[in-house]
């Protein structure tokens, strides 16, 4: 199977963005209208939900929502604000021996991933992101120093809040700090369980357990997998390898033998490299985030792409992947 990921500057929101919009919007309206539209908040429901929670952000969305033509709809969906389900696998960690890093595998469908990587100053600070419903964030970096990145916490239950693809939005939008961070985190209600883990230039870190049956906790923890403080959910917990993710994760970290390099090398071997494609639960990329400098690697066996806040990062990759291949062959 071959992916083409691609890496886009566009400082303001423009004509780059919304030429990729108006590709994908065609798949996203099918996914988010898949419950029915009475599922969906209302525009009144999603405005006065951004206006309350991340104020400062309301100026992007009404751009992007001019860009991708005004419609009611398209303004709905670009808030994510209670969308639909969606899950994934995905293992995190950071390594603050030496320079403070950000490691992840990103772990989902290749037929439903974005495959898109921009770099933005919508709101006078400058983001590098792999981004989500395009103008949501799975993992990035920005110019003060702060990165982040998500995964799934285990939890089959949705209530009411935003994606947490937003809310890593607004972080890298507004934050500078992980105390800045964990504040946004508290106060702002998220649809779905999720771990984010946020780490500043500093080394200083945490991770954030979202529910949307209870409060955000703040976890002094470096890594995490598809679970949070115990598995709520066995069938999922089992089908991503999530306590053998985890365990294996420590294990490196408890390593002292181990430099950063070789840490990073084995998010590339199993079992943090997942090849469960069909099931959307296959590797897409391991992303390694240098917050003091600003850079990001994406990593495959074999192929990597190295991308800098400091220049402009228009360029395309084609990924290779034979593992999956034969893991969507019909």
């Amino acid at each position: 199977m071959q992916i083409l990921f691609e890496a886009l500057s566009e400082p303001q929101p423009g004509p780059k963005w919304k030429q990729r919009f108006h590709v994908l919007w065609p798949h996203y309206r099918r996914w988010y209208l898949a419950e029915g539209i009475e599922r969906r908040p209302t525009y009144l429901q999603c405005e006065r939900a951004l206006r309350a929670h991340m104020p400062e952000l309301l100026p992007t969305w009404q751009r992007l929502t001019e860009l991708a033509g005004g419609g009611d709809l398209e303004a709905r969906f670009l808030s994510l604000y209670c969308p639909p389900p969606y899950l994934s696998g995905c293992s995190q960690a950071v390594w603050l021996r030496g320079e403070p890093l950000l490691v992840r595998n990103y772990d989902y469908s290749p037929h439903l991933f974005e495959k898109l990587i921009w770099h933005t100053r919508w709101n006078d600070r400058d983001v590098l992101a792999t981004t989500d419903c395009l103008i949501g964030v799975l993992d990035g970096v920005n110019d003060a120093g702060l990165a982040v990145s998500l995964n799934f916490g285990g939890l089959n239950q949705v209530g009411v809040g935003f994606g947490a693809p937003m809310v890593l939005r607004y972080l890298l939008e507004f934050c500078t700090t992980v105390a800045e961070a964990s504040r946004v985190l508290r106060r702002v209600p998220m649809h779905m369980a999720y771990n984010i883990l946020v780490l500043d230039r500093s080394g200083n870190y945490i991770t954030a357990y979202t529910r949307p049956d209870g409060p955000t906790l703040l976890r002094r923890i470096p890594a995490s997998t598809n679970h949070q403080d115990r598995i709520a959910w066995a069938r999922h917990a089992a089908a991503t390898a999530t306590l053998q993710r985890e365990r294996r994760l420590y294990e490196l970290l408890g390593r002292h033998d181990l430099d950063a390099a070789a840490f990073v090398d084995d998010f590339l071997r199993p079992p943090l490299l997942q090849t469960q494609y069909a099931k959307g639960y296959g590797t897409l990329y391991t992303a390694i985030y240098r917050p003091g400098s600003g850079e990001v690697q994406y990593r495959w066996p074999g192929q990597e792409l190295s991308l800098s806040l400091s220049e402009n990062v228009d360029r395309q990759l084609i990924v290779t992947s034979s593992e999956a291949d034969s893991a969507v062959a019909p």
